[in-house]
């Protein structure tokens, strides 16, 4: 069989079940598989694929169409211009969360200390540190699974000497204070979870989703404990839900963060909010 037909058999499969990116989906398994790109399928779309790269490609295609994400059946996920690895037990960095990672690198100073609260893959953390010069820091996790994930991502982007890798509960366990601390913590309310994609609810990890019956669960720990952490002027940043803007606001005045102001994403969606650790916390 050759790239254009079992390109469009891949398609068809796709299409059948649903996936609303058939087309990209199953071009960008068949790039994976037969480690190329778009223009070299186009301009060979004619040519053989071996039996053995034909099964590879269609082995992808069958876990897609019972909606496993792209992004697991590959491994990896670009994020802020790097690739990352992933897996089933870290949440798929989105699009949405640069928007939280590019707001930090606007106010965070070359050799500052951060702190990662429910790291994930790292992929928030670890590209601070890429794209500033001598950032130090502690990132944790209640998943043990997800830190090897952050842990890998750290050593294969260089970083892992300068990186804390910490199991825990959000503060639990975590000394000293910080410059900087950012988290993409849980945030979707539990009764939501079931009503969202296959590829959300079904496969990645609850606990890196599910924020409590209200959504706001860590944002409460997060506004009342962080102070503790937090140098004086030491700043807050935290991805919220498109609706969570306002009362997130609030629970950070009422512990008495300062210059709360809340940030929008590209879609116009409040993204992210940004605080500052007053001296009378």
């Amino acid at each position: 069989m050759n790239y254009k037909d079992l390109y469009h058999e891949g398609i068809d499969i796709l299409m059948s079940v649903g996936v609303a990116e058939a087309q990209l989906d199953a071009r960008l398994l068949l790039e994976h598989i037969c480690h190329t790109d778009r223009s070299y399928l186009l301009a060979h779309g004619e040519e053989r694929v071996s039996d053995d790269l034909t099964d590879q490609y269609r082995s992808m295609i069958r876990e897609r169409a019972r909606r496993v994400p792209l992004q697991y059946i590959t491994g990896t996920q670009e994020f802020m211009g790097k690739e990352f690895i992933v897996n089933e037990k870290v949440l798929i960095p989105r699009q949405d969360t640069e928007c939280l990672v590019e707001e930090v690198l606007r106010y965070v100073e070359d050799g500052a200390r951060v702190l990662d609260l429910c790291t994930g893959s790292g992929c928030i953390i670890i590209s601070i540190m890429l794209y500033k010069n001598a950032i130090t820091g502690v990132a944790c996790d209640l998943s043990d699974q997800a830190l090897d994930v952050a842990r890998k991502n750290a050593r294969d982007h260089g970083v892992i000497d300068q990186l804390d890798l910490v199991h825990c509960d959000l503060f639990d366990g975590i000394q000293g204070t910080f410059d900087v601390i950012v988290s993409n913590p849980p945030y979707i309310p539990t009764s939501i979870i079931d009503s969202l994609e296959p590829e959300v609810k079904d496969c990645e990890p609850r606990m890196a989703l599910d924020g409590s019956a209200d959504g706001y669960a860590f944002y409460r720990r997060i506004a009342k404990e962080a102070g503790r952490y937090l140098k004086i002027d030491g700043m807050l940043f935290l991805e919220i839900g498109f609706d969570q803007g306002t009362i997130v606001s609030d629970l950070l005045e009422e512990q008495g963060f300062a210059d709360v102001r809340i940030i929008r994403d590209l879609s116009g969606n409040d993204r992210v909010i940004v605080a500052r650790h007053a001296d009378h916390l």
